[in-house]
């Protein structure tokens, strides 16, 4: 995607009520999300749902919510995998609840209106369920591992405790696009740890 009409930019646009702007964030992330709800969802039979069926529910939430100028610390590209990733892998784990909830026999409830029921505030505001942490934990720590040197990990260590660009750049002693290039290469090496 083009620096000028970046997912920031759409994000700009899709918080001022353009929908139009939905359909490249759907077409840019749709298929990592896949993956992620895919691997979360390895061990549970699939029947009535599926992890695109968790995808969907999440970008739903995601979107219904941002049209209403419910996220205003969503900002960038970070902010917004970040903010998808946790919506997914929730949704991920109602499914894979439900799903066991069904095979004990607990009725038949529909699992997409489990789904689009989950309420993005407990999503955001509470604390994670120890499994979640736990997944969460896991992945990034298998994220981290996969940054071959020092610098790189430094780097994304301290865009996860939230300093800018311009911040990093003075603790390494280089400019902020130096920062942006090695924050492309972890996006491209993290990229290719979420399968298709």
């Amino acid at each position: 995607m083009s620096p000028d009409g970046s997912i920031t930019r759409l994000i700009g646009l899709l918080k001022e009520g353009d929908r139009a702007a939905a359909q490249p964030l759907w077409e840019a992330y749709f298929g990592r999300l896949v993956g992620l709800a895919r691997a979360r969802l390895r061990h549970t039979a699939r029947k009535a749902a599926d992890e695109e069926d968790v995808v969907l529910s999440a970008f739903d939430s995601f979107f219904r919510r941002a049209e209403r100028g419910q996220f205003p610390r969503l900002h960038d590209r970070n902010d917004l995998w970040q903010l998808l990733f946790v919506l997914t892998v929730r949704k991920a784990i109602t499914l894979a609840r439900h799903q066991g909830r069904a095979r004990r026999g607990a009725g038949r409830v529909s699992v997409l209106a489990d789904l689009a029921d989950l309420d993005l505030d407990m999503v955001l505001d509470t604390e994670p369920t120890p499994e979640l942490a736990a997944q969460v934990a896991d992945e990034c720590r298998q994220l981290y591992n996969r940054l071959g040197n020092d610098t790189l990990r430094a780097v994304a260590l301290w865009k996860m405790e939230g300093h800018t660009n311009a911040e990093i750049a003075a603790k390494l002693g280089c400019v902020p696009e130096t920062v942006e290039r090695k924050l492309r290469a972890i996006r491209r090496l993290w990229a290719k740890e979420i399968p298709d």
